[in-house]
Formats: C-alpha cells, structure tokens, sequence
C-alpha cells in the first residue's frame, strides 16, 4: 500500500489536526456519536526534476486507508518543484494510526530522497463542503 497519503503523513509534511464535529454511528450504543475530522495542507518540495516522480509515489496505491475522507495532491502552479497535499480524516487517530503501517513506512523510506524539504503545513478545521458530511 505504497501512496500519496503514507508518504507525505510519514514525512512529517502535515502531521497537524483540526477538529470539526461530525456525526458517525456509534453500534455500541444504538447511537450517534459525535467526532472530530482531522485536517492537514501542507507544501512539499520536490528535488529538481523529481517532481512528477514524488507525485507518482504520492498517488500511487491509496486505496485502502481506514479514515481518510479525502487525499489531494496538487502541483504548485508557481513553483515548477512545489506539491500541494490536502487530506481529511475521521479523527487524528486514523492518521496517527496510517503511519505505523508496514507498507508506510516502505513508502517513506522510497520517497525520502525525492524531497528537498517542506514549506508551509497548517491543520485545518473541516466544516464541509464536497465530499465531506458538513
């Protein structure tokens, strides 16, 4: 499960959180249970030229990520070495949990050598919008 989102959580871009309440079905009680989504943007720098090969591995397998809502990677229009990362979690656990996954770690162990470093990384609060039970 090599992927965007292992890669750029376990480097470290964005690991920030923001809470949001939503609603998830809580079986054990019959209930709804009200938790916090979990947001982090943040730029990443690519080593000149390997740009579209960090994409790649960002991208790549992603499927399969208990708890993420949404992955976005993006190229920076300004800066031709310049990669936007957007993700939404259910909670901050999830993503916590994502990096101790075996296949993560191959990940960031492969994408290490690509970046040149990170710039801006924020957490979020996600209140809605497309893809996300406001």
């Amino acid at each position: 499960m090599t992927g965007r989102r292992p890669v750029l959580a376990g480097l470290a871009l964005a690991i920030l959180g923001g809470p949001v309440l939503a609603r998830e079905f809580s079986g054990e009680f019959g209930g709804v249970e009200e938790i916090e989504l979990y947001g982090l943007i943040g730029k990443m720098t690519a080593h000149p030229g390997k740009r579209n090969e960090l994409i790649n591995l960002l991208t790549a397998g992603t499927a399969d990520m208990p708890g993420c809502l949404a992955y976005i990677v993006a190229e920076d229009v300004k800066d031709e070495n310049g990669i936007w990362i957007t993700e939404v979690w259910q909670t901050k656990g999830y993503h916590a949990d994502s990096l101790k996954l075996p296949a993560v770690q191959a990940a960031i162990a492969k994408g290490r050598p690509l970046i040149a470093g990170f710039d801006t990384h924020v957490e979020t609060r996600p209140v809605g919008g497309m893809g996300i039970a406001g």
